[in-house]
């Protein structure tokens, strides 16, 4: 019996499944992602995949990278939190494990797997923004991932939307990820924390003994169980998020934009924030038709969905 498997490669583990042509899977398994040594996270991507075929034939592997890949599929040209510089990944997959492998970037490879399998099913032209530690997304058009000239289209978490503003890892000053995403979520809690520590409510029992250890995360469940400076920080990440997709929509027109993501599962508190800046502020609004904006419906394994389903079709569409 042969298999496919999908693999996705985050900042801090690794999880892989066997996914069937439908977009079902089996239970992933996970690992920590040795991220300061690039030959280590190789080595445990191998011995992941080895162990979740499960003695099946090997068809293919997909893999959704956190990092840019180029057009060709095989190089990580750049991983902002892994050990990976212009590293050949793909071929060297490949080599090891002896079937054909194929690379994308994680947040492609969830854009995929939502309009295969999930909330972008049946649109033309959609869009996905994955708003986790970071933020980035996917295009597809046509039933086509696009990629851009160079492989590295949808990396939108760049925009810089405040001039001069806040310092990102990319080089820049003000990038969108700055001010909607869980790092944004953690560091604007933090400063709470510390400039009015009276205010801060259910986030004092997150924090315990360290607001260094504040989480994106720790912060959307804050808000999810009501307290209100937690509330107000997503309501503020929801407006830049809404800020941010008005005006992706005005250059690429979609019909749908797909919001996946740790934070994005706090739901209506993070979406209706965005539905109502976008609102606000999309060009030629009262003139145009809005595109739905969305919860993901793929979850958290998105990523290894899509990336298996590249690797089955080889990146170029499917019979659908």
């Amino acid at each position: 019996m042969s298999c496919i498997v999908g693999v996705d490669v985050g900042g801090t583990k690794i999880s892989a499944a066997v996914v069937e042509d439908d977009g079902t899977y089996d239970a992933p398994r996970i690992v920590a992602t040795p991220m300061n040594d690039g030959e280590a996270i190789e080595s445990a991507v191998v011995a992941l995949v080895e162990t979740v075929r499960a003695g099946r034939s090997l068809t293919a592997v997909g893999i959704g990278a956190a990092g840019w890949i180029d057009a060709e599929r095989d190089l990580v040209r750049y991983a902002p939190h892994l050990a990976w510089r212009d590293l050949a990944l793909g071929r060297r997959l490949a080599e090891r494990l002896g079937v054909p492998v194929w690379l994308e970037n994680d947040a492609n490879a969830a854009a995929w797997a939502e309009y295969r399998f999930g909330a972008a099913r049946g649109h033309r032209v959609a869009l996905c923004v994955t708003v986790g530690t970071g933020l980035g997304g996917g295009i597809v058009v046509d039933g086509t991932l696009f990629r851009g000239a160079f492989g590295m289209a949808g990396e939108w978490g760049h925009l810089r939307v405040v001039p001069d503003g806040r310092r990102c890892a990319c080089g820049n000053r003000g990038c969108w990820e700055q001010y909607a995403s869980g790092s944004a979520l953690a560091r604007d809690a933090r400063e709470l924390i510390e400039t009015s520590p009276g205010t801060i409510g259910r986030l004092a029992e997150l924090v315990g003994s360290g607001a260094q250890l504040l989480t994106g995360a720790d912060v959307s469940a804050a808000a999810a169980a009501g307290d209100l400076a937690a509330v107000d920080l997503v309501t503020e990440a929801g407006r830049w998020l809404g800020q941010g997709i008005a005006d992706i929509a005005a250059i690429l027109d979609p019909s749908v934009i797909v919001i996946a993501g740790g934070v994005a599962e706090v739901g209506e508190l993070f979406l209706a924030p965005a539905r109502a800046r976008f609102g606000q502020v999309f060009a030629g609004r009262g003139h145009r038709s809005h595109p739905d904006i969305v919860a993901a419906t793929m979850g958290a394994n998105a990523g290894i969905v899509g990336a298996a389903d590249l690797a089955r079709y080889r990146g170029v569409g499917t019979s659908e």
